[in-house]
């Protein structure tokens, strides 16, 4: 099925629109299964949305008969309306490397990855590469994501200029990588330097995008271009940072031996100022208590990459490791494609599950959902603005289908209105089929075929 945007942005936040359902917005991050008071739930609500944002959620009853006249209603009975899910970590020029057979991270990068990614350096290839990818996310439900570029400046610009003329919020940069890489693949310190600063002053801050500078790995790039990240961050403070930490055994003992000054693998990190509490470090499975520490005192985001941790054996994420720290980690869900083995965030969250569950620990369906929600938000510090339904955020928002499968639908059948079971039941069971609409900024993201 194939996607297509009902308007350009600039049209859609000139309207007026209203959407109907069954509301769902988290107040803060759940207790445990059971807490009534974390999440606000309306049988019949309606989000009036004007100018792209939401202008007022609450009963039918209230919101109706004030909505400016011709506001268009959209009604979504029995079906959940949330915001739309925000994902942490992934690669966009790797849509054709998902599903690749059989190796674990090092190997898995040089036979598939890096392959790929070389594609990137055509504009054309880069641009019809940022449509499928959104395409993906917004089929899926997911209206914000932060992403990986190619090596090549054109990879992030193809995706900056897509998410512009849909309205959707990415946070995204090009690769910066100056070893261990096909030549086609490698930029220098000075080049990645200049590159990505020229494509923050070109999108950084422009409408809903955000630049994020984005040193590959440790592994990847040399201590000249880790200097040149930092510098980048510390001349642009209201940036991001992103790059893998602490992923598979054999990447950390490779960068012992490139580092051998450096105490641990997130020192590496921490001696060219690149944590901090925009910085976001994908996987963080097999880290010292001293990693921990200085994450949780940096601010930094531990982001969670369930399927691509199974799909390439890298290990098992303890999450209540980060959690009991007298000054807990902060932490993130991604998908992680094309490591990673789904688009959705409902597919995710289920193997995110799995994993817990093999940790003996757990995962309720409360807080799953409001970890790729609000809590995803807050680790951007951008709750604000995404990841809730309070007035003013923008009205990023997905329609949800307990039903929408058979199977769904037959263990529906034994549900009496128990909104976390049916939670539940979308987290285990749920897909793209679950996604019965996805809006951006109000405007409904239309599907053709």
């Amino acid at each position: 099925m194939t996607q297509r945007d009902s308007g350009p942005a600039a049209e859609a936040t000139s309207r007026s629109r209203a959407i109907r359902g069954r509301l769902l917005t988290f107040l803060r991050e759940p207790a445990g299964p059971g807490d009534r008071d974390s999440y606000r739930y309306i049988a019949d609500g309606v989000v009036h949305v004007a100018d792209g944002r939401i202008a007022a959620a609450g009963p039918a009853e209230e919101i109706l008969p004030g909505l400016p006249p011709g506001t268009t209603v959209d009604h979504h009975p029995d079906r959940i309306v949330m915001p739309g899910f925000i994902d942490l970590h992934i690669h966009m020029p790797q849509t054709q490397v998902i599903a690749s057979y059989g190796t674990q991270l090092l190997d898995w990068l040089e036979r598939y990855t890096f392959i790929e990614e070389q594609k990137y350096a055509d504009p054309e290839h880069s641009a019809a590469g940022a449509r499928f990818f959104l395409d993906e996310l917004l089929r899926n439900g997911t209206t914000t994501a932060v992403a990986y570029g190619s090596v090549h400046p054109q990879s992030a610009d193809a995706l900056f200029a897509e998410s512009e003329r849909r309205g959707a919020c990415i946070i995204a940069g090009k690769v910066m990588m100056d070893r261990n890489a096909p030549n086609a693949l490698r930029d220098t310190a000075q080049k990645g330097y200049d590159d990505s600063k020229a494509l923050i002053e070109r999108w950084h801050g422009r409408d809903r995008l955000r630049y994020a500078v984005t040193p590959r790995f440790a592994i990847t790039s040399t201590e000249a271009q880790l200097e040149a990240a930092g510098a980048l961050m510390r001349e642009h403070p209201d940036a991001y940072m992103q790059t893998h930490l602490s992923e598979n055994l054999d990447e950390i003992a490779y960068v012992r031996t490139l580092f051998p000054d450096a105490r641990d693998y997130t020192d590496v990190y921490d001696r060219f100022g690149l944590l901090g509490p925009n910085s976001l470090f994908g996987h963080c499975i097999h880290l010292s208590d001293e990693e921990l520490d200085r994450l949780s005192e940096s601010r930094s985001v531990a982001v969670f990459c369930p399927t691509s941790n199974l799909f390439i054996g890298s290990g098992l994420f303890d999450l209540a490791r980060l959690r009991r720290r007298e000054a807990p980690v902060r932490v993130g869900l991604a998908t992680d494609v094309g490591g990673g083995t789904s688009y959705s965030m409902l597919r995710t969250v289920a193997e995110a599950y799995k994993v817990l569950q093999l940790r003996r620990q757990n995962l309720p369906a409360l807080t799953a959902f409001h970890q790729m929600t609000r809590a995803n938000a807050e680790a951007l510090g951008l709750d604000a603005e995404i990841g809730t339904l309070e007035p003013g955020c923008y009205a990023d928002l997905v329609v949800l289908d307990a039903r929408a499968t058979p199977a769904m639908a037959h263990r529906m059948d034994t549900v009496r209105g128990d909104l976390e079971e049916e939670l539940f039941i979308l987290l285990t069971l749920g897909d793209d089929r679950s996604v019965t609409k996805t809006y951006l900024r109000g405007e409904p993201v239309e599907f053709e075929g």
